[in-house]
């Protein structure tokens, strides 16, 4: 089962994950400080509004989210879907204009922090300070590599390179359960992130599903043939280094 909720930041379910590096207790304290309230969204509600500044920063306690920018006409583009752990918001902090929006796909809990004290957390934890401007590279580069996706790869490299970078990820944070990790996303949503129709979408995914490539059931993804989905999509399986936790 997937973590409950926030408990106090010393018994932080998330912490004992292999995926995140350890902290000293008075950078945790710090953190427990930093930390306001927690909150619980529901699938399909905003968590970030686009164009208006959210006075608040997240991290991503538990379930799946997604960050988006939309035209003037509707259309949108999904830049990056979000796991437990990962740190939302910050981007806006940078920029000269509110830059994206953040919606849950499915229920999520938030650990919340307001956004007036991130200077202090800068100025007294200096290794805190470090480690959310490591977030925020790492994020960049997430979007970098679905910008070489959506440029250069074809329609089927373009999915086989999502479904594996995200049941990798999914995997990499505790969220694979006998071999299927929770898939809550629409065929809308893969097109909105790969910069593809609704019907290609449809066509790519039915064609590799046919080959044996993998299976969506029910909200769940299992990969069947990880090699051959990898040299598909291009993607590079190698060890990620742990990451800090906010």
């Amino acid at each position: 089962m997937p973590p409950q909720g926030p408990r106090p930041c010393e018994h932080c379910a998330l912490r004992i994950n292999p995926a995140f590096l350890p902290i000293p207790a008075s950078e945790l304290l710090a953190i427990q400080n930093y930390r306001k309230s927690t909150r619980v969204v529901e699938a399909g509600r905003t968590i970030i509004e686009e164009h208006r500044a959210s006075p608040q920063l997240f991290t991503l306690y538990s379930g799946w989210a997604f960050r988006y920018k939309t035209l003037r006409d509707g259309r949108r583009q999904i830049l990056n879907f979000l796991l437990p752990g990962d740190f939302l918001g910050l981007q806006d902090e940078f920029a000269d204009s509110f830059t994206h929006g953040v919606e849950a796909a499915t229920t999520v809990t938030l650990c919340v922090f307001e956004r007036k004290d991130l200077w202090e957390v800068f100025h007294t934890q200096p290794k805190l300070g470090y480690d959310i401007t490591w977030l925020a590279a790492r994020e960049e580069k997430f979007v970098d590599d679905n910008l070489v996706t959506a440029g250069r790869r074809s329609a089927a490299e373009r999915v086989a390179m999502l479904l594996m970078h995200l049941y990798r990820r999914a995997q990499r944070v505790g969220m694979e359960r006998e071999g299927w990790v929770e898939f809550p996303f629409q065929q809308q949503h893969i097109a909105d992130a790969l910069g593809l129709s609704l019907v290609h979408t449809n066509k790519t995914m039915r064609s590799l599903q046919r080959l044996g490539l993998f299976r969506i059931d029910r909200g769940w993804l299992r990969i069947l043939d990880p090699l051959a989905l990898q040299n598909l999509g291009d993607y590079f399986d190698r060890p990620l280094r742990p990451a800090p936790l906010i």
